[in-house]
C-alpha cells in the first residue's frame, strides 16, 4: 500500500495505490539558548560524584529528591509576528545545560530556554530503499527548507534573549554561553542555527487525515485505510498538520477515537468550542 511508483520499483505487488503513504512527514525543531548562572543552584551539583549519589539514594528510599523531578516545568507560548492569530513558539525552561543530547556534562552552573516554532512550513518523507522490510528506508526530513523556518527560529532566539533580559532573571544571568552575544546579525543567526538545532522527536503525518477525494489522503476520518477493508492507522502519522505543542496528548486521543471506531461506539456530539484568542492579537505579539 503506497505509492505505486515507488513501490514497482522495488519489485513490490501493489494492493493499493496512494500516493500520499510517506509524504507529509513534519517534526519540531528545537534550539537551546543558554546562559551562565550567577548562583550555585543548578542541576550543575548533581553532575558531581557525591551530590550524585546521595540524590540517587534520596530517590531510592524516600522518593523526594532532585531525581524525582522532571525540571522542564516551566514553559509558554509566543506569537513569531502580531500578525498570527495564535501562539506558534513553545518555551521550556530547564535549569542547567543540554550539550550534544545530553551526552556531554556541563562545567559550569547555568540554565536555558528550548525555543521551538511549532508550525514548520517545511515538509519531508519517507521511501523504501528496497522490498527488504529489515533495510532501512530512506527518510528525508527535509528540516529549515522554506525562509519561514529560518525567520520563525530568528524570532524565537530573539524572544528567548528578552525573556533573560527581564527584572527577574537579573540575579541570576552571568552572560550568555549561546547563540553569544556576538550573534546578532541574521547570518550569524541562521549559521548558529544551522549547527545547533535537534529534533524534539515529533515525527508525524506520514499516513494524513483526510477525505477520499483528497490525492494525499491515506486514512478517512475514522482512521481506515481508503480504499483497503478492516485496516485503520492510530497513531501521529495521521496528523494532516503537527500539532501547535508535543504530539504525546494528541497520539493518546487518536488512540482513544480510533478503539471507539472500532467498538462502534457513537462520538460524542460536536461542539466546535472556539479557543481562546486575544482581542487585540492584530496589534500585539503577546
Amino acid at each position: 500500500i503506497g505509492d505505486a511508483d515507488n513501490l514497482k520499483d522495488k519489485g513490490i505487488e501493489i494492493v493499493n495505490d496512494i500516493k500520499g503513504v510517506g509524504k507529509n512527514l513534519q517534526d519540531h525543531l528545537e534550539t537551546y539558548i543558554q546562559q551562565e548562572c550567577k548562583t550555585p543552584n543548578t542541576l550543575y551539583t548533581y553532575t558531581k560524584l557525591i551530590p550524585k549519589v546521595l540524590a540517587g539514594i534520596q530517590w531510592f528510599m524516600f522518593k523526594s529528591g532532585p531525581c524525582s523531578k522532571s525540571f522542564l516545568e516551566a514553559g509558554g507560548f509566543a506569537k513569531s509576528s502580531s500578525e498570527r492569530k495564535i501562539p506558534n513558539i513553545q518555551f521550556h525552561f530547564f535549569p542547567s545545560f543540554v550539550i550534544n543530547h545530553g551526552l556531554e556534562q556541563p562545567n559550569t552552573h547555568g540554565f536555558q530556554l528550548h525555543a521551538s516554532p511549532n508550525h514548520p512550513k517545511s515538509r519531508g518523507h519517507i521511501t523504501l530503499n528496497s522490498s527488504d522490510p529489515y533495510e532501512y528506508p530512506k527518510i528525508l526530513f527535509n528540516y529549515m527548507s522554506t525562509p519561514k523556518d529560518w525567520s520563525d527560529f530568528r524570532k524565537a532566539i530573539e524572544l528567548t534573549r528578552e525573556i533573560f533580559s527581564q527584572e527577574a532573571f537579573r540575579p541570576f544571568v552571568k552572560h550568555e554561553i549561546q547563540p553569544g552575544i556576538h550573534a546578532q546579525s541574521e547570518d550569524a543567526l541562521n549559521t548558529f542555527i544551522k549547527d545547533h538545532v535537534e529534533s524534539a522527536y515529533h515525527p508525524c503525518g506520514t499516513c494524513r487525515m483526510g477525505k477520499h477525494d483528497d490525492p494525499m489522503a491515506v486514512v478517512d476520518p475514522e482512521n481506515r485505510v481508503i480504499g483497503i477493508d478492516a485496516l485503520r492507522v492510530a497513531d501521529s502519522s495521521i496528523f494532516p498538520q503537527i500539532t501547535n505543542g508535543n504530539l504525546n496528548g494528541p497520539s493518546i486521543m487518536v488512540g482513544e477515537k480510533a478503539s471507539d471506531h472500532i467498538l462502534g461506539r457513537q462520538p460524542l456530539a460536536k461542539a466546535n468550542v472556539a479557543p481562546w484568542v486575544a482581542q487585540n492579537w492584530r496589534d500585539a505579539q503577546r
